[in-house]
Formats: C-alpha cells, structure tokens, sequence
C-alpha cells in the first residue's frame, strides 16, 4: 500500500530541468527518441514528439514538463510503499522520469525492503543506453553524472 502522497519540489523540478536542458524544436535524444521542451518523449494527449514539432517558448516547455511529470509523480505515489522525505522523493522522480523503469526496478524492490541504503546503490547501475546506430548497451558520461546527482539528491536527509 502507498504511503507517499508527494509533488515534486522547485528543487527537484530545477534538477530535472539541469539534466534535460531546454530544446524548443523537437530533437533525438542520445538514444535516437525525438523529444522536445525539457525532456518531454510525448505531449499531454499522449501524441508522441514528432520531427519538426516547436515550442512556443520556455514558458510552454515548463508547462509541458510540469504536466507530464504529474503521470510520473502519480506512478511514483503508487509503487513506494515505504515513508520518503522530499528529497528520496524528487531523485526517485528524477530518475523514472529519465528511465520509466521504477516500478520494475531492483531499486524499487530494494526502497520497498526498507533497504534505503541498497535502493541508493541501484542508481550507479543505470548509467547505459542503447546506442541507436548500434543497438548495444553503451555507457552514458551523461547518465554517470545524472545518476550520481540523483543518489546524493537521495542519500542527502532533509
């Protein structure tokens, strides 16, 4: 049973938006997924980003990030069922919003064991992306550091 009823905080939004970066017209990311705004993969109707498709401005991509993170942030609540403060909250947030993986991950499996200190560890194993050209596993420089951010987000106590 969930026990978390959080919303992400200005800190982890701001966190979010340092990893993605803004793009107001629709680009691939380094695993060849069109993406545009802050990250965003698809629009509130669920319509995938297409090539060519433009922000208006960095008003409309915040708008954008803060309404498809609500899907994120519901799936988030639902599948940790043991207490978090703000910041395990937001570097969990962070990190399914990057991967989707959370609810099938040993992470997750891990934080709901009550092993907050091997759910920490877990972060330090996603740092691989599938190279588009190649469509092997390769190490992310990106993701190394993303990843570390979020596990210190993480082990960092309010």
């Amino acid at each position: 049973m969930a026990v978390n009823k959080y919303a992400i905080s200005t800190r982890g939004l701001d966190l979010i938006k340092s990893f993605e970066g803004l793009r107001l017209t629709a680009y691939q990311d380094i695993a060849g997924v069109w993406t545009i705004g802050y990250g965003c993969t698809f629009y509130a109707n669920a319509k995938r980003i297409q090539p060519g498709d433009r922000l208006v401005n960095k008003e409309c991509a915040s708008d954008l990030l803060c309404v498809i993170l609500k899907d994120f942030e519901r799936t988030v609540n639902r599948v940790v069922t043991v207490p978090l403060n703000q910041n395990q909250y937001d570097a969990l947030l962070s990190f399914h919003f990057n991967t989707g993986s959370l609810p099938s991950s040993t992470l997750l499996r891990k934080l709901n064991a009550g092993d907050y200190g091997g759910a920490a560890a877990q972060f330090a194993l996603w740092t691989k992306v599938t190279d588009p050209k190649t469509g092997k596993k390769v190490i992310s420089d990106a993701l190394v550091k993303r990843r570390a951010k979020e596990q210190k987000l993480f082990i960092t106590p309010i």
